[in-house]
Formats: C-alpha cells, sequence, structure tokens
C-alpha cells in the first residue's frame, strides 16, 4: 500500500510482488489444466502432442500485443517454459543432441523445448540421427550452420541419406570461453574442444597459445570434462559446461568472430511426427540436383522467380559420384500449402534430376 505522502517503499513493492506471483500461479494451472484437457483430446483423435507451428503462432501472438516493460525477446524464452513444464505434464519428449551434459547442442535443444524435456545425450551426430529414426527419442537437435565457418556437413550429409526431416529450428549465439582446472593460463599442454569450435578460436589461440597442442575431442563438453581430470589440458566450450565440469574460466569470449552463432535443425520421423502446418513465416529446406549442362542451375531458379519465391539460402556440396557432380541445399520462404509456393515446387521438381524436401518449419523466432 503506498505511505501517507504517496511513496511506495521496497516492503510494499515487494508485496505487490508477491501477490502479483501467486495471481500468475494461479493463472499457470489454469493454463496447465487446459494444456492437460486438450491433450487428452489429442490423444482420443490419435494426433501429435508438440505443434512447432501453433507455439510458433502463440509466440508471435504474445509478441504483436506485447507493450512492455517487459522486452519482446524475452517473451520466446518465457512462454517456451511455460508450454514445456504444460506438455510435460502427460510425458515430456525426448529429445536427441550431441552430448554430454554442457554442449551448446544441449542448450539449443533446453532453448527450443524448454526444461520439461527427457535428456537424450548422444555421442556423435550420427547417433541423434539413429536415436531419432529408431525411436529411441522423440526429436533430434543437430547443428547445420555456422556463421563462421559454414554448414556443418555431416549433419548435411545425414539429412540427405535418411528418412528424417526438418520440423524446426533455432539459433544460438555461441560464446567461447577457455576453461581450466587451474585458474591460470599457465603450464596448458594442450587444448581440447570440438573441431568447430577450435576452427573458431583459430586466431585467438594462434596468438595467446601459439605452440600449444589443438586436440580435437567429439564435443566441447567432452572437451571440458577431460580438462577436469587433467592438470595440463584446456578446453574451450561453454560457461555452462564451466559449471557441469567445476572448471574456472581463464579466457572468456575467445570466438574470432564476436558475433559467432549456430543454427540448429530440430530433426523428427516422419511416420511420428507429421510436417508442420503453415504458421505465417515459414522455411522449406530442399536438396537437389540437376544435369551437368550448361544453363542447368539456372533454368532450376526460374520457377522461384516467375513465381515470387523467395531463396534465402543456396549451398553447393559434391555428389561424391566421381563424375563433378553437385548436390544444392536450398531454404525457400513459404509454405507447400501456399499456391504460389505450391506451383514453383512443382515446377523446380521437373527441372531437377534429384529432388527431396528435407524439411518444412517455421522460421526461428530469435
Amino acid at each position: 500500500m503506498p505511505n501517507p505522502d504517496g511513496t511506495v517503499d521496497l516492503l510494499g513493492l515487494r508485496a505487490h510482488i508477491d501477490t502479483v506471483d501467486r495471481e500468475l500461479l494461479a493463472l499457470l494451472n489454469r493454463r496447465a489444466a487446459l494444456a492437460l484437457a486438450v491433450g487428452e483430446l489429442k490423444l482420443r483423435e490419435g494426433s501429435v502432442a508438440f505443434r512447432p507451428e501453433r507455439e510458433a503462432q502463440v509466440i508471435a501472438g504474445l509478441k504483436a500485443v506485447n507493450d512492455g516493460p517487459l522486452r519482446a525477446d524475452s517473451v520466446a524464452p518465457i512462454w517456451r517454459e511455460i508450454m514445456s513444464a504444460c506438455r510435460a505434464l502427460e510425458a515430456p519428449s525426448r529429445i536427441a543432441y550431441l552430448g554430454p551434459a554442457g554442449t551448446f547442442s544441449e542448450e539449443a535443444a533446453l532453448g527450443f523445448f524448454g526444461s520439461g524435456i527427457a535428456s537424450v545425450p548422444c555421442v556423435s551426430v550420427d547417433e541423434v540421427f539413429r536415436s531419432v529414426a529408431a525411436g529411441a527419442a522423440d526429436f533430434g537437435v543437430v547443428p547445420v550452420e555456422n556463421s563462421t565457418e559454414g554448414v556443418v556437413a555431416r549433419s548435411l550429409d545425414l539429412l540427405l541419406t535418411t528418412p528424417l526431416f526438418v520440423i524446426g529450428e533455432t539459433s544460438l549465439a555461441v560464446r567461447q570461453n577457455l576453461l581450466r582446472g587451474e585458474p591460470s593460463m599457465e603450464n596448458i599442454t594442450a587444448v581440447c574442444a570440438h573441431p568447430q569450435a577450435l576452427a573458431q578460436c583459430h586466431d585467438w589461440l594462434s596468438h595467446h597459445l601459439p605452440a600449444i597442442e589443438r586436440r580435437p575431442v567429439s564435443s566441447n563438453a567432452e572437451g571440458a570434462r577431460l580438462a577436469s581430470l587433467e592438470t595440463g589440458l584446456a578446453a574451450i566450450a561453454s560457461e555452462r559446461a564451466a559449471s557441469r565440469f567445476g572448471l574456472h574460466v581463464v579466457a572468456p569470449a575467445i570466438q574470432d568472430d564476436p558475433h559467432n552463432r549456430t543454427r540448429f535443425a530440430i530433426i523428427a520421423h516422419p511416420q511420428r511426427q507429421p510436417q508442420p502446418q503453415a504458421s505465417g513465416h515459414d522455411c522449406i529446406s530442399l536438396v537437389v540436383s540437376v544435369v551437368n549442362q550448361p544453363g542447368a542451375v539456372h533454368d532450376m531458379l526460374v520457377p522461384l522467380k516467375v513465381h515470387g519465391v523467395s531463396m534465402t539460402r543456396f549451398e553447393s556440396r559434391p555428389a561424391r559420384s566421381g563424375q563433378w557432380e553437385y548436390y544444392f541445399y536450398v531454404d525457400l520462404q513459404g509454405h507447400p500449402d501456399d499456391p504460389r509456393v505450391a506451383a514453383a515446387l512443382k515446377e523446380l521438381r521437373a527441372t531437377c534430376a534429384f529432388f527431396k524436401i528435407l524439411g518444412v518449419y517455421p522460421i526461428d523466432s530469435h
């Protein structure tokens, strides 16, 4: 309550916050009860519990009506946690990612699905795909592109050769730190990290630790685990990994690009998870190839121009046929339910020697 002079003291403000917190808790429980009712209805209908396009629409709608002082970019993580907690009331989704605990892949999984999940840490990207394909995990989270080092080739190869497809995406600001059991950089014998992390920190390492061995390992978190066991080892990893393995951050933010980001794909099996419906802000990922003849690539792109479909990514990779042939990885804006997009895809398919849709999904809201 206000003081007689109209001011509000700290105790009064805290009392107001306590009241609002109780109101929020009551509303969250009302939401959870509604979510349970929706879950029961979906179970009777045989439909899936997780719909990425629905969650994207909820978050976009809340951002649109938010009038502060809560920042718009704070809305998504708050509501992802709320929706995650509600989904977990039925059964938490099993999420496979490159482990162990403390990797950026784990951070991406928690950022996309919230903390109400059953974690399935894997020793490699291949194992993530295997876990989802075999049904040991409902979804997988795999890195597909880094703003410094480009595409993650193994993830693209597996999307090409397995039946799994992309149902979502998320991107993560990657802050690389030099971690060690000792609180100094003296007497380091080797730096352990995933090859991508070593590449992302190449200039820093060359300047500050030029004569030190760079030792590639399966993940940054594995490097942190090894550094926790051997005094001379240092690791490149996240602050989450430092906390997980009891290491000191002896040099923060050592990535060469201060705006370093990694894009992750959320993968699922088409027999267990349907293609997301249109959310209004969608992406289609394709892989195609054309006959090696003059003008073939130009002809492939003509349907996109004719039907006004925007291309946001175009990446080539060798087809490994020994014939100097290439696969082209393409991202398009839109959804196949849009007649313009459907017409462009139909004509594009007709011009290609190989055509595969890798996924249709809401564009990352971060």
